[in-house]
């Protein structure tokens, strides 16, 4: 297990007005919003996700970079878990000619407003559990996923990713590491039901026995 930061530059590449997210209107009622995962959250206003989640190239690198790191090849086999609009499973197909992708998403609205490309290689289902055999997959990714989850199916959603992994896995979540983070993570969070320290993520990999690589996403 290695903690491993692919999407850093992605992540800072975002500018968030803390206070503003947790002072425009209602935020309980935003984040019951938010959950439901279907339009509002990938396309509609900002305080309620994404404020539209469209292709913009930003996933080309993170998918090289992860390439690079686990000598993908043409004929391996990839699964994001949590792939929404299936762009980083798109810019793996770039990054790597000849390579296979698998995704799934709690959200119908996101598969079926997927990159084209990838669209029949998506399929609607619960990180808790995969409807793929036992060692499918040469890496499986899940990016800001897993967080989403309460304890009870983010311990099967961890012991999930390590069944079906057969080589690599790589998981990225959110977390903090003191308490201008955790504020912050408050105040922008909308979806989360999981944030922990990376002490406490390694005790519940520990836990679950996920042995993959990982990262957290912190809101300094």
């Amino acid at each position: 297990m290695a903690y491993i930061e692919f999407l850093d530059q992605v992540h800072r590449s975002t500018k968030r007005d803390y206070l503003s997210r947790v002072n425009s209107g209602d935020k309980a009622a935003n984040a019951t919003i938010a959950k439901r995962f279907d339009f509002d959250y990938w396309d509609g206003s900002r305080n309620t996700g994404y404020g539209g989640y469209a292709y913009d190239g930003r996933w080309l690198s993170v998918a090289k970079r992860m390439a690079e790191y686990y000598h993908l090849k043409a004929g391996d086999r990839v699964l994001d878990v949590g792939c929404g609009k299936g762009f980083l499973l798109y810019e793996f197909t770039r990054a790597v000619p000849g390579i296979e992708v698998a995704g799934l998403d709690i959200s119908r609205y996101a598969l079926e407003n997927a990159k084209d490309e990838v669209k029949a290689r998506l399929v609607e289902g619960n990180a808790a559990s995969l409807p793929y055999p036992d060692k499918s997959f040469d890496l499986v990714v899940s990016i800001n996923t897993l967080h989403n989850l309460q304890l009870p199916e983010l311990e099967s959603a961890l012991m999930e990713i390590q069944r079906v992994g057969r080589k690599n896995r790589y998981v990225l979540m959110d977390g903090y590491r003191n308490e201008e983070e955790k504020v912050n993570l408050l105040y922008w969070q909308l979806t989360c039901e999981c944030f922990f320290t990376p002490r406490e993520w390694e005790w519940i990999f520990g836990k679950t026995g996920y042995s993959g690589d990982y990262a957290c996403i912190y809101f300094d």
